[in-house]
């Protein structure tokens, strides 16, 4: 089986992470997994999992440069003799839609996120991820989704959850000596057993409920414990302006000091070892939720926004809370009653969790599914 998936770039995310998974499990199957993308800070591992890259500009959204990777795909194809491409990103699934159509390679896409659409134009070029001869949802929120937008045939659609690596994140193999490392380098090794540590792990962008996150900081109150510390963990992208706007919230009420803007992390789970809490507050939905998931696998209990696919990662009361979604104020209380619980109650939650997370968000469960769908894509007709 030779498979090229396609997707912008292989920095942190998702989507990206899904990208690695299937390679790995392609590889593992005997087959030949090719990854069409800009690159990124993934590139190593993808090397290591036996994956390999082939660098076109599939960021791109200018029609001159969708039709000159349409042309570099149809030579790849032909060249490797490609059976599936899989797109994970609509622009360069309109490129790898354009090569099969030229080409005898079949099409599989992943609907990764909700993809808005506010103009019948937008809809149109969003529509590219619900062509696919199988279209992959992540979440059954994203399901129900492509079902709302697109009108699918239902024998197309299938529902396969992102993973979480189990073997990877489990507490029992998290060396003391990983997590003391982070602490001192997110400066924060004094607060490790005295003040809980929050984490709110995501890109630094507005949706994901960092403003959210520091003024429910400043809300607590008193919670019978050395006040919290918050930790944002990942990457600014450039969004500088944002940057200095959750400085200055974060000064202005007060909690500049106990708010760490820490950057991108490549240990998640010395990061998630670390904390007492985490909060995924996303003022938008998210396509399916993996750092609760991740979480969960790591023994952490997990405050999120009640809304996309969170909803099927965090049972309320249960593996963690779901609050509002936007509400600093819920947020706060939700903070609250998961740092006063009742120890008991606390580690029966955590059990949960985990026994969740295992059942029904495993990587290896994740590939199995997508092999699946490329064997039922190859076996059936044109």
């Amino acid at each position: 089986m030779i498979v090229l998936q396609v997707i912008p770039e292989l920095e942190a995310g998702g989507a990206e992470r899904t990208t690695l998974e299937v390679a790995e499990a392609i590889v593992a199957a005997g087959g030949r997994a090719l990854v069409a993308s800009q690159g990124g800070r993934l590139e190593g591992e993808l090397a290591e999992l036996g994956g390999e890259l082939i660098r076109l500009p599939v960021a791109s959204k200018n029609p001159l440069t969708l039709w000159s990777n349409t042309q570099a795909l149809v030579r790849l194809i032909r060249r490797e003799g490609v059976q599936i491409v899989h797109a994970r990103s609509r622009a360069p699934a309109w490129s790898a839609k354009w090569a099969c159509d030229r080409t005898q390679a079949r099409f599989v896409t992943t609907y990764h996120g909700t993809y808005n659409a506010k103009s019948g134009l937008k809809r149109r070029y969003n529509s590219v991820m619900a062509r696919g001869e199988r279209v992959i949802a992540n979440s059954g929120f994203i399901a129900d989704h492509v079902r709302r937008e697109h009108m699918i045939d239902e024998a197309r659609l299938v529902v396969i959850p992102r993973g979480v690596d189990l073997a990877r994140f489990d507490p029992a193999i998290v060396d003391v000596d990983r997590v003391q490392a982070l602490a001192g380098q997110w400066g924060v090794a004094g607060q490790v057993g005295q003040a809980p540590l929050l984490l709110l792990p995501g890109r630094l962008t507005g949706w994901k409920g960092q403003r959210e996150a520091i003024r429910a900081l400043a809300a607590l109150g008193d919670t019978g414990t050395p006040p919290p510390h918050l930790l944002l963990v990942g990457d600014a992208q450039g969004r500088d302006a944002y940057v200095s706007e959750l400085d200055g919230l974060a000064s202005s009420l007060g909690v500049a000091d106990r708010v760490h803007r820490v950057g991108h992390c490549s240990d998640m789970p010395a990061a998630l070892a670390l904390c007492d809490l985490v909060l995924t507050p996303s003022v938008e939905p998210e396509a399916f939720g993996r750092t609760a998931a991740e979480a969960g696998a790591m023994g952490r209990l997990v405050i999120a926004a009640d809304h996309g696919g969170a909803r099927e990662v965090v049972c309320e009361g249960e593996t963690g809370w779901r609050v509002t979604p936007g509400d600093p104020v819920a947020l706060a209380s939700a903070i609250r009653t998961a740092l006063t619980m009742d120890r008991n109650m606390h580690d029966s939650m955590v059990a949960a969790a985990r026994d969740h997370v295992a059942t029904h968000f495993s990587t290896v469960s994740l590939q199995a599914s997508t092999l699946r769908v490329y064997r039922e894509v190859l076996n059936s007709a044109s």
